[in-house]
């Protein structure tokens, strides 16, 4: 329940033309500031200022992305509903929103296009690799037989690249957050969780040694073939277990070992590959329980040239034995 001052606030935060109108526009997906002004046709510190007032009187949320920075609608508890009450009284035909809508899709359209121009330049890359293992949908059902059915409070895709598995496990999760580093691949997400209209996912840019989710956040987390790019994918296992509810589940999908130095010469791979023993070692010194590996062999493997995909699955005990051991969080403790 919300007391009078606090309904108060929101309400006059809201009435007036600009904030509702930029209201209008996040419930259709988040929005950065130079998105707005573009879609507003107004300047940046106006637009900045307008947020700045939704914000403090807790309409929207700003979250980070790098150096940018993207603005949503507050979602769930009595402040959400009294923004939800608000808003659907709105006519979705009046003329000013129909073109605030019109030059929003013109804007999402662009940075959709100019994603996909990255992909078709790299496309070449991508489908090499692709010829060298088995296929995307031996990989898809066996990450999906992994991670379980749920239903999950909060799924985390670390190294979310397309945004493929948080579109692939939709309708196991109450929310959905993934994490990249790269900005030309999160703009591809979000506008692909956009085009589906998933409303309970997105995306975010983060590092994957230093996650920006809270002890015990998430009850499913997938790290689908990030880790061969990683310097440190000890470190980033670790990180996954410390952001993992009791009794949660971490599925890793990535390559066993192999011999193809073009891939770390090529395609930047930092690793070449993982063993079923290092692996096992390293969930267990993040405080992991292994549960299962599942190997998936190509038909043919007789020129030595192909790539065996596995599947690592481990929880998080719920008998409270500490998993801490890596010096940063021991700091973050002191």
């Amino acid at each position: 329940m919300l007391d009078q001052r606090t309904m108060l606030a929101m309400l006059r935060a809201a009435a007036e033309p600009t904030r509702l109108r930029v209201l209008a526009l996040l419930t259709r997906g988040e929005l950065s500031v130079k998105d707005l002004t573009r879609i507003l046709n107004q300047s940046q510190p106006r637009i900045s200022r307008h947020l700045k007032l939704l914000t403090e009187a807790g309409l929207v949320e700003r979250v980070r992305d790098g150096s940018w920075a993207y603005f949503q609608l507050v979602d769930g508890g009595a402040r959400g509903s009294l923004l939800r009450a608000v808003l659907d009284a709105a006519d979705p035909n009046d003329p000013v929103l129909l073109r605030d809508r019109g030059r929003a899709d013109t804007v999402k359209r662009e940075r959709e296009e100019a994603a996909q121009d990255y992909f078709r330049a790299n496309a070449a890359e991508w489908d090499r690799i692709r010829s060298l293992r088995v296929t995307e949908s031996e990989v898809e059902s066996a990450l999906s037989n992994a991670i379980g059915p749920g239903p999950f409070h909060l799924l985390v895709d670390l190294g979310t690249g397309t945004g493929r598995v948080i579109e692939l496990l939709r309708g196991r999760y109450e929310r959905a957050v993934g994490f990249d580093i790269n900005h030309t691949m999160l703009a591809y997400a979000r506008s692909r969780i956009e085009a589906l209209g998933n409303a309970s996912a997105t995306v975010r840019h983060g590092d994957l040694y230093d996650v920006a989710l809270d002890d015990g956040a998430a009850d499913a987390i997938v790290m689908h073939r990030v880790l061969h790019f990683l310097t440190e994918p000890a470190q980033a296992i670790r990180e996954a277990a410390r952001i993992l509810a009791p009794g949660g589940r971490l599925v890793i999908v990535d390559f066993a070992p192999h011999t193809l130095e073009i891939l770390r010469e090529t395609f930047a791979h930092e690793r070449l590959g993982f063993s079923r023993p290092q692996m096992a070692q390293w969930l267990a010194d993040a405080g992991l329980d292994h549960e299962a590996t599942e190997d998936l062999v190509p038909a043919d493997v007789s020129d030595g040239n192909k790539l065996t995909v596995t599947v690592w699955t481990a929880t998080r005990p719920v008998n409270g034995r500490s998993r801490r051991i890596a010096p940063r969080l021991s700091k973050l403790e002191a």
